[in-house]
């Protein structure tokens, strides 16, 4: 390492990230090579930007860290340069890339050079994207055009305090004041924006860092991403049907040694994702949530049991990172209908058919669990065997239909007394709502009690493990 890269913040980030010892500086000695504006007067180590690669957990990940004490971070032409050749070498070696941010925007001194060079970096990580994982981490500013970067990353990590991240800031914006709505704020972008997964201290952001790289690929071809199960394959999840409104716990609760790394937590919390383990195998996992429970154990918030917006949008995204990356996916369905706003319709069936579309596009092994009620079209978008789930489990107290076999009685029977209407909604739950009558008909592969989850999930995923399947020929879809 040079001297800049043990004894400032941006290095200091650096060996916290990577295990001890392991990080190897490229292109130290750099510095701004544009002498307009008096710029060769002033001292640029670096050019401003940590490059270089090293191991997490004995993973390979190239890593680049801006340094705010270089011009405050600024993005001149050799500082994009040195970042985009780290793309390229990841490229070739099929290893993540994690940008650490912290910069005040483009170089002035250096204008169309410096917006030729960082035009090159939205180009490599469009390259890159599901190629290799992509992950940044915003620790101070990252505005402009430099927000577009985490946009174009796979997760973004963020501190919770000098963190700033934004296109334009929130005195810019028309109406509206910091101190009226922090729209640059780690609160907002995660849970408004919904662009920032995880938020924290820098010491948080930085081991959750570490813990993703140590589930995720290298790569999309080279699936490093197993580890030694230390579970019992055939472990009874006692009471699990009790957590099934809940399934952050649910997802917690069968996965190998309880291991569960939510993703967009604090955004549309009525769907949860993230990344289980089963049998040692990264899973990734989507589910509908219908209450949120505190640390005691006390409902926090209820959820409607419907697919909103917001909701679709991140099972979305979610889903198809897996995909790209060969990662099976679980779902967990509990879900009754549609958001039903003003401010929703506008965008409600693009967004469930964009979540359709992902789930019915996606070819890796796709795993359904009901655990709760699944009525409608919106049970068919949550990986139904109709868009192409490989495995359907249901357990024995869900309910698959149209729509409350009560409701649906009132309709049918709209002119017949109460005692009728209660006859028939009997009658309707037996034949076209209970979990049995999907199962005779082919749409649900077994029904089963909640507490063997586990073992059906790991059995089904291990069988579809070899799993190839084809898809018409074309250059891409365009939902």
């Amino acid at each position: 390492m040079s001297y800049n890269a043990t004894e400032n913040t941006a290095g200091r980030r650096i060996s916290m990230l990577l295990d001890e010892g392991s990080f190897v500086e490229i292109g130290g000695a750099v510095t701004a090579r544009n002498t307009d504006f008096n710029l060769q007067a002033k001292e640029t180590p670096a050019d401003g930007v940590i490059t270089g690669y090293g191991v997490i957990d004995g993973n390979l990940v190239y890593v680049y860290s801006q340094d705010a004490s270089v011009l405050n971070g600024a993005i001149g032409e050799m500082h994009a340069r040195k970042i985009s050749n780290i793309y390229d070498m990841a490229m070739k070696m099929g290893a993540p890339v994690i940008g650490l941010l912290d910069c005040a925007g483009l170089r002035l001194q250096e204008a169309t050079d410096a917006l030729e060079a960082f035009g090159s970096l939205y180009l490599k990580q469009t390259m890159a994207s599901g190629v290799i994982p992509q992950i940044t981490a915003v620790f101070g500013m990252c505005g402009g055009g430099l927000a577009v970067v985490p946009g174009l990353t796979d997760f973004t990590f963020m501190e919770n305090t000098q963190g700033k991240l934004f296109v334009n800031s929130p005195n810019a914006l028309e109406g509206n004041h910091e101190s009226k709505c922090d729209t640059a704020s780690a609160k907002y972008q995660s849970e408004t924006a919904g662009l920032v997964d995880v938020t924290g201290d820098e010491e948080e952001i930085i081991s959750k860092m570490r813990a993703l790289i140590e589930i995720l690929p290298a790569n999309n071809e080279d699936d490093l991403s197993y580890s030694e199960c230390l579970d019992d394959l055939n472990r009874v999840c006692t009471d699990l049907d009790t957590l099934a409104e809940d399934p952050a716990l649910a997802l917690s609760t069968i996965s190998d040694s309880n291991i569960f790394f939510e993703m967009k937590k604090d955004y549309a919390k009525d769907m949860v994702t993230g990344f289980i383990r089963l049998n040692g195998m990264t899973i990734g996992a989507v589910a509908n949530r219908a209450k949120e429970y505190d640390e005691e154990g006390n409902v926090s918030k209820e959820f409607g049991q419907v697919l909103t917006v917001d909701g679709c949008k991140k099972a979305a995204d979610f889903v198809n990172f897996c995909d790209a990356f060969s990662i099976p996916v679980l779902t967990l369905t509990n879900v009754t209908g549609f958001d039903a706003t003003l401010a929703s319709e506008k965008d409600m069936a693009r967004e469930a058919a964009k979540l359709t579309y992902a789930f019915a596009n996606a070819s890796v092994p796709k795993v359904n669990v009901i655990t709760g009620k699944a009525y409608g079209s919106p049970y068919i978008c949550m990986n139904s065997k109709a868009i192409g789930a490989d495995m359907v489990y249901a357990w024995s107290t869900s309910e698959i239909g149209m729509m409350d076999a009560t409701l649906a009685s009132k309709i049918m029977y709209a002119d017949a007394d109460a005692a009728t209407q209660q006859e028939k909604a009997a009658e309707y739950k037996e034949l076209q709502a209970s979990p049995l009558s999907a199962a005779r008909r082919g749409y649900v592969d077994a029904v089963i009690e909640a507490s063997d989850t586990r073992k059906y999930v790991i059995g089904a995923f291990e069988m579809l493990f070899t799993k190839r399947e084809g898809r018409p020929d074309k250059k891409h879809g365009t939902v």
